[in-house]
């Protein structure tokens, strides 16, 4: 296998993982539930990164492809990969623990600003540390990206749920911890944010072209 359905397989089966133990770990109720979800994408993009670049997130893979690093197709087969993956990992969180008895309250407006600004920092330090020509090569990454997203569901996570990534938040709906109704959010504010991410990239960084 190799191609777009190489990286599309990698990004499915790694966003399965990354879904599965954020539910895993929500489930434990541990105070450390949040440095759990950031270890486990941080260990998931070392994992994957040679493969995919290790997006596991529609919004990264959008700002990604604003950014250059992407082809249509591939982002349109990320985007599936990753939200099938995501319900798969939900469905099969059902064999082990029970659906939420109840979704996670939220402040529509306060959710909105945290998910579309955590978004946004997410994507990009994805772009300056996964995606630069200055950092090519670094061994670094996976931890700050991983701890991009230990930082946002420790500081944000009790406004917003944390979920800063619309193929969790699809998994998470499923799984029953976030409101269906408030899906729109989840899916609307991460592609703001991490389409402002990818432009920021690109006006600080003028020299810095790849070819998707």
């Amino acid at each position: 296998m190799n191609g777009t359905a190489r990286k599309a397989v990698a990004e499915a089966l790694a966003t399965f993982l990354f879904v599965l133990s954020i539910i895993a770990a929500v489930n434990s109720g541990s105070v450390l539930t949040p440095l759990a979800i950031g270890f486990a994408l941080a260990v998931l993009v070392y994992a994957t990164g040679h493969i995919s670049g290790a997006h596991l997130n529609p919004a990264v893979s959008v700002a990604v492809f604003i950014r250059g690093g992407l082809t249509v197709v591939d982002l349109i087969a990320y985007i599936v990969a990753q939200l099938v993956g995501a319900v798969l990992a939900a469905l099969v969180s059902f064999a082990v623990w029970p659906a939420a008895a109840k979704a996670v309250e939220i402040d529509l407006g306060k959710a909105f600003v945290v998910e579309l600004v955590f978004t946004l920092i997410l994507a990009y330090v994805v772009l300056n540390v996964a995606t630069s020509k200055d950092t090519d090569g670094n061994s670094f990454y996976g931890l700050a990206i991983g701890g991009v997203v230990f930082v946002g569901a420790a500081a944000v996570g009790s406004i917003s749920g944390g979920g800063f990534n619309p193929a969790v938040a699809l998994g998470l709906s499923v799984s029953g911890q976030f409101d269906w109704a408030n899906l729109w959010l989840y899916v609307v504010a991460p592609i703001v944010g991490g389409a402002i991410a990818a432009v920021l990239f690109r006006v600080l960084n003028a020299d810095d072209k790849v070819a998707a």
